[in-house]
């Protein structure tokens, strides 16, 4: 396998939501590799799209021409058809996050993560076949696990409309890879965490949430507890994004990716508050809205990837927190 910088430079590639948490991670290592990079974002602010992202001062030691942004739905054809015709790799990232804003509004929901999947998918079929696609998915359609650790044999149970949609995005991707030979590969993600998510509310992930209270010496609340779970650095994701890309081996394939071991979500908010030196939690009974959707225990079997691959994740969750709690400390008021 070559390397990062001997795939990426000067390749043309798309990164749709790009001004988010990870599609902004991923364009910033793609940029100081060298590639030319598109990022195409219909600026949600709501669901972490944030100008802030790609204004990283380490962007002054960059290797490739600067990003290009291009304001706008995947579903809006017209407007992006130029970029996803001229690149070599596309990373589709683009997507709404938030669990109960899905079920007060599954309309709105299924308009964004899967119209303007089917959309864009239809739109690279016609104008790019060949080009390398890698889809982020999503752990959450698995639902309440059978057992632990969850492989890609699982059945699927959505529990929310969220995961019904992402799960028929991830359908679209992978009959368009079948039917249209299309080169992709689905990534099914966990609890991703670091610099660049939101944590103005839990809309993103609840960690996010956490983390404000905790720079801003704070009370959060843990509901139930004893809930155990998975995370990923973001750096060590934006790893396998890139490892997916250059691997024949997994195109048409689904992988899940993990990362760190599985810890409790009590042991999580106990590092966290030891790592801030700052704020504190207080355990509560799971609000019934939020029970209802809960899948409880979640930890995956990410082997497979790793075998085709060769990916390892390098940052713990100890180091990530702590990374992740530096850098709001300096750039909290971007996020507030």
């Amino acid at each position: 396998m070559t390397t990062d910088t001997d795939w990426c430079r000067d390749l043309p590639v798309v990164v749709t939501g790009g001004m988010g948490f990870i599609g902004s991670n991923l364009a910033l290592r793609l940029e100081a590799l060298g590639a030319q990079v598109t990022l195409i974002d219909k600026m949600l602010s709501q669901y972490g799209a944030n100008p802030h992202n790609i204004a990283d001062p380490i962007r002054v030691n960059r290797k490739g021409p600067p990003l290009q942004v291009i304001e706008a739905d995947i579903g809006a054809t017209a407007e992006i058809e130029n970029a996803v015709a001229g690149a070599k790799v596309i990373f589709n990232i683009a997507g709404q996050t938030s669990h109960m804003d899905s079920m007060k509004d599954p309309l709105e929901d299924m308009r964004l993560n899967q119209e303007s999947n089917l959309r864009f998918l239809d739109l690279i079929r016609r104008v790019n076949p060949t080009a390398r696609v890698v889809f982020s998915s999503t752990r959450q359609f698995y639902g309440p696990p059978r057992y632990l650790p969850v492989d890609e044999a699982h059945p699927i149970n959505p529990p929310d409309i969220n995961g019904v949609h992402k799960y028929a995005a991830e359908s679209y991707h992978m009959l368009y890879a079948r039917i249209y030979g299309m080169r992709t590969t689905a990534l099914r993600l966990t609890n991703v965490f670091g610099p660049r998510m939101r944590i103005r509310d839990a809309k993103q992930t609840f960690l996010g949430i956490w983390v404000r209270h905790a720079i801003e010496g704070t009370r959060f609340e843990v509901w139930g507890g004893d809930q155990m779970r998975d995370f990923s650095y973001v750096e060590d994701l934006v790893d396998a994004l890139l490892a997916t890309a250059n691997s024949e081996e997994s195109v048409g394939q689904v992988y899940n990716i993990g990362g760190c071991p599985a810890v409790s979500l009590l042991e999580l908010a106990e590092l966290l508050v030891r790592i801030a030196g700052t704020g504190s939690f207080e355990r509560k009974v799971f609000p019934e809205e939020r029970k209802k959707i809960d899948i409880g225990d979640y930890y995956c079997d990410d082997s497979p990837f790793r075998a085709a691959t060769g990916w390892q994740p390098h940052i713990d969750l100890e180091e990530g927190l702590r990374r992740t709690i530096a850098y709001y400390r300096t750039n909290a008021e971007h996020y507030l």
